[in-house]
């Protein structure tokens, strides 16, 4: 329902144009344990693929090696990740966290985050020379001790084989709280809208 009036000064005729707001604004009821423990794991997970990442590329950078794709590639999906939370987190505190933001910033982010898990596991696995069989061969099969320099290279290599480990253990952890946080979504919207 509109008011309008009218304003008749000299020459001029201005107009004025109410609308009546609704009173009802749509609040939707998040769980706020779930949603919690979602950001706290995905803030994780992002933060330690970009802490080894950022480590991998200063170790290549440093033996002259060139950086492959796929490390600037994670890190940059990861730092989006900790910028979707704290869109998340400055909605949450408007009151304004809408259930189809996080579906479709939860998809998007779900697809680059399986690209790079994808790319790791092929990395961590492949066919041949793959991290984990010369991990396997050349670290993990051998136990040097002392203080010398070759116990210092053995664990400095064990260090980085264990890195590519937690870097696709937390990819694949925050591959399915993306998929998680999707299906909350679902469930908030649908929930207050059969309500």
């Amino acid at each position: 329902m509109a008011a309008t009036s009218t304003v008749t000064s000299g020459t001029r005729s201005l107009v004025y144009s109410r609308r009546a707001v609704s009173d009802r604004v749509h609040k939707y009821h998040w769980p706020a344990v779930q949603l919690n423990i979602w950001m706290l794991i995905m803030l994780i997970a992002a933060c330690t693929i970009i802490g080894v990442f950022a480590t991998f590329i200063q170790v290549q950078q440093t033996l002259l090696l060139p950086i492959p794709w796929y490390f600037p590639y994670y890190i940059t999906v990861a730092a989006l990740n900790v910028f979707f939370i704290l869109l998340l987190l400055f909605l949450i505190f408007q009151r304004r966290l809408l259930p189809s933001i996080v579906m479709i910033g939860g998809f998007i982010l779900f697809v680059l985050w399986l690209v790079g898990l994808i790319v790791i596991s092929i990395q961590l696995w492949g066919p041949s020379g793959s991290v984990s069989s010369n991990c396997n061969l050349f670290v993990f099969n051998i136990d040097p001790k002392g203080q010398s320099l070759e116990t210092l290279a053995w664990l400095e290599q064990r260090s980085i084989c264990q890195s590519w480990h937690a870097v696709f253990a937390f990819g694949l952890v925050g591959a399915v709280f993306l998929l998680w946080i999707m299906v909350i979504a679902y469930q908030v919207f649908s929930d207050d809208s059969g309500a």
